[in-house]
């Protein structure tokens, strides 16, 4: 959920609004938020850890539950692998905050305008109890560039999201000249770390994670 006061700085989205955050929980009050900017036009895009990637599985579970929600309403959801192009981490963590495992930054991009940094996660716990630091950073070029990488690197650096016929959500990646490699459950996985999600996303605790 975005707290009233960051979308006084940060300027409600008309258009665009990219999102990366490391742990990603929305909770039904953020759903609702996503969905309503969806409804207005504005293209959604978010980029956080995979399961495999996740260092929190319990965390993992407040993301995984609204998945099939936000795609069914077409917004664009990406989890990176991980160690996702860990030969290039030293010398390219700006955007993505990849240590080679998973994912630290905490970026949004409205608008192609302005740049939000900082420590703020889109969860719970950033928006009610911990105190976050970030800067807003108004610049057109620095947007556009950093919106052009996030959609540039996500081919190589995540498994992008979609629902198959039966409304069940797949995982795809790309391997040669564009040939599409579709994982039917969580990739990297065990069934105990898929299970304890499933269990754990029953449970009310969202407002912890």
């Amino acid at each position: 959920m975005l707290p009233q006061r960051m979308l006084e700085v940060i300027g409600t989205p008309q258009q665009q609004f990219d999102i990366i955050s490391a742990y990603f929980v929305p909770t039904r009050a953020g759903v609702a938020q996503l969905l309503a900017l969806k409804r207005r036009g504005v293209k959604i895009a978010i980029l956080t850890n995979s399961l495999a990637a996740n260092g929190v599985t319990v965390v993992h579970a407040g993301y995984a539950r609204w998945r099939k929600k936000l795609l069914r309403h077409g917004i664009a959801l990406y989890e990176l692998k991980p160690q996702a192009n860990a030969a290039d981490a030293p010398h390219d963590r700006g955007l993505t905050g990849n240590s080679g495992s998973s994912l630290h930054a905490k970026t949004f991009t409205v608008d192609n305008r302005k740049v939000f940094i900082g420590s703020f996660n889109f969860d719970p716990r950033s928006a009610v109890l911990n105190t976050e630091m970030g800067l807003v950073i108004e610049s057109e070029a620095l947007a556009q560039q950093t919106h052009q990488r996030f959609s540039s690197g996500m081919r190589d650096r995540a498994w992008a999201l979609r629902l198959d016929k039966w409304g069940r959500v797949n995982w795809v990646e790309y391997s040669g000249e564009a040939r599409e490699v579709v994982h039917k459950h969580e990739p990297q996985c065990t069934l105990l770390q898929r299970l304890l999600v499933r269990l754990v996303w029953r449970l009310p605790v969202e407002w912890l994670l």
